[in-house]
């Protein structure tokens, strides 16, 4: 059990960090700490998920909490049907990108509201550990199935405003996105890879952050439409996506197959967005300089978010922001009850295409206006020492503390962070030349690696 009770949710390899039991307890731990009584319970595709569930179930209609059950759906889904049905909680049953082996607990409270370790991870274990638990009632709660999927689909549908037909290629990489595109299939093209649901994920990781992951993907699209398209480009698909395994991550490849920059994405939906409804988008503090800049230019009040669905989600409600997008490719819409939904951020993508002459490489290149690295990983000794280190070192910029340490000065900025789970600090810069961004990325990995 040891290690399982993480920031943002419970995750393990089943047979040695997580089984039955456990779940039993974790379900009857979750409702003896919110008190639920309506806890809508969804669950991925791995083998393991559905004993994970009857174990899951059991636990919480001991503590009298009724199950709705909506099966096997996409963790957007999950959060979408604990909003638009009332319940008091919710919790996705998914390891996410994790290999096959791996499962665990995605939890919210009400109306999609994330619990995370300290708003409730934590004290979930503790009661799990001491067997600390509510009595149960006498009559047990009960179970019953949902069919959320259509309900998605037409509330996806609704941020529809396509002007031509738009032709898509799909990497489902044999998990959710399967389910996730099925919002997708009455407006557009679809043409889906991968699209059969295996927990063992036989042809590649589910994780678009992983750009080896895309070459699938990437091949495709450059070969090409199997037949042309009514009212598409002869022979191309407009954009390809590919999601990771519970299908709240999206990445995007443009019609040549090049990968687009996950911050791209995001000024290209607030725009959208922004030309409809003014208010405050949210953006990942790694992002380039160029998203806040499209946000002002477009109306809009951009807010910088820490990094964590968590922390953004709560930003977002505090902010009453309209969207939010985070460099790892989640994508939060307010119509989502401030969570993520990969389907709705597609079809923002596909509907601008629709109504432009340019295809994505081409809409997307006026927005390169600097040179950005990708995140670059050092394994340290002390990572707190080094960020202290280089707080000294910069202190001629200007410096803020949101997430790590974040420096600014006219011409570049970086941000240094520490990982949650192990001895590694993780450096994001950007700069007006690549020869600036090449010099400074040096300076930095040579003072961040230095001996303590």
């Amino acid at each position: 059990m040891a290690g399982i009770f993480k920031a943002y949710d419970i995750r393990g390899v089943v047979g040695k960090d997580l089984d039955e039991d456990l779940a039993f307890k974790i379900g009857r731990a979750f409702a003896s700490f919110l008190n639920c009584r309506r806890v809508v319970v969804g669950q991925d595709m791995r083998s393991s998920s559905a004993a994970m569930f009857q174990a899951l179930a059991r636990g919480l209609t001991q503590q009298g909490a009724d199950v709705i059950r909506v099966g096997v759906c996409s963790t957007p889904m999950s959060y979408y049907a604990n909003g638009k049905l009332g319940a008091d909680a919710s919790i996705m049953i998914t390891a996410s990108h994790n290999p096959g082996e791996w499962n665990g607990f995605k939890l919210c409270r009400e109306k999609a509201i994330p619990i995370s370790g300290a708003t409730g991870i934590q004290e979930i274990e503790r009661r799990v550990r001491k067997s600390d638990f509510a009595p149960a009632p006498a009559v047990p709660g009960t179970i019953s199935s949902y069919n959320i999927l259509p309900e998605y689909v037409e509330h996806v549908k609704q941020l529809a405003a396509l002007q031509r037909p738009v032709a898509i290629a799909a990497d489902c990489a044999n998990a959710m996105g399967c389910v996730e595109t099925k919002a997708l299939v009455d407006l557009m093209r679809v043409d889906a890879m991968y699209d059969t649901l295996d927990g063992t994920f036989p042809h590649h990781e589910a994780n678009p952050l992983k750009t080896e992951t895309l070459a699938d993907l990437q091949q495709k699209v450059r070969v090409g439409l199997p037949t042309t398209a009514p009212g598409a480009q002869v022979g191309r698909y407009d954009f390809g996506v590919a999601f990771d395994g519970d299908a709240d991550r999206v990445g995007f490849v443009d019609e040549t197959g090049a990968i687009v920059p996950m911050d791209m994405i995001t000024l290209l939906i607030a725009q959208s967005i922004l030309k409809k409804h003014k208010g405050v988008i949210l953006y990942d503090l790694r992002s380039s300089w160029t998203v806040r800049e499209v946000i002002l230019e477009n109306g809009g009040t951009p807010q910088m978010c820490r990094v964590g669905h968590a922390f953004i989600k709560q930003q977002m409600r505090a902010a009453h922001a309209l969207f939010a997008g985070e460099l790892s490719g989640h994508y939060y819409f307010q119509e989502n009850y401030f969570t993520e939904s990969s389907a709705m951020a597609v079809l923002y993508i596909a509907n601008l295409l629709s109504q432009s002459q340019e295809p994505l490489s081409a809409m997307i290149k006026p927005f390169h206006r600097y040179f950005k690295s990708s995140e670059i990983n050092s394994e340290v000794k002390d990572p707190p020492a080094v960020l202290a280190r280089l707080k000294n070192q910069y202190q001629n910029g200007k410096q803020f503390e949101l997430d790590g340490l974040s420096v600014e000065y006219s011409d570049w900025w970086f941000n240094v962070r520490c990982s949650n789970t192990e001895p590694l600090v993780r450096l994001n810069l950007e700069a007006k030349t690549q020869a600036q961004l090449d010099q400074r990325t040096q300076e930095l990995l040579a003072l961040i690696r230095a001996p303590a």
